[in-house]
């Protein structure tokens, strides 16, 4: 969210009331299925979650063929101390939702080729499905995380099915 103060003093200027963080902020989100298992660093004291994400999608080119194009996105999720359980649930196949903060980084290939790829720091992670037996190592399903600014995670209450709603009473089908 971005404020634009035009003309006189009409109201208040958007751009005071926001921190300069929230302005400068990009924000990215990828839903994809995970490349390959999670693995966990540990870097100059922190606990690094390291995973790749390809994202698929179909198009019709100008001739009329169906056509497939992947996007890969290496995924870096940063943990304080031994939060990282997360880890274990994060199998090659797994269907996820991860959002965050994306940069593009340029390298030589051994080919001696240019380069480039797309990585995202996550702050949001959300496990939605995939592949049989991508799942969680006690068979669950679902769940999700996400680090606030305080470094810990919180996570959803139980992703089970929801109850069966009850019988309707006609009084609670009120328009407000």
């Amino acid at each position: 969210m971005v404020g634009v103060h035009i003309g006189g003093d009409t109201g208040p200027n958007l751009g005071n009331l926001l921190t300069q963080s929230a302005i400068d902020m990009i924000k990215m989100t990828v839903i994809g299925n995970l490349g390959r298992d999670a693995e966990v660093k540990d870097v100059n004291g922190k606990k690094v979650i390291e995973f790749s994400v390809a994202h698929s999608e179909k198009y019709t080119d100008r001739s009329g063929q169906q056509q497939e194009r992947t996007t890969w996105v290496r995924c870096n999720y940063w943990r304080d101390g031994d939060r990282v359980g997360v880890a274990d649930y994060l199998k090659k196949g797994k269907q996820v939702y991860v959002e965050g903060t994306p940069s593009v980084a340029a390298y030589t290939t051994k080919e001696n080729q240019p380069g480039a790829s797309l990585d995202l720091r996550v702050l949001s992670l959300e496990l939605i499905g995939g592949r049989e037996g991508g799942g969680a190592p006690s068979g669950g399903q679902g769940g999700g995380y996400s680090a606030p600014q305080s470094g810990g995670y919180n996570r959803p209450g139980p992703s089970g099915p929801a109850p069966e709603p009850g019988p309707m009473d006609p009084a609670d089908d009120l328009p407000f």
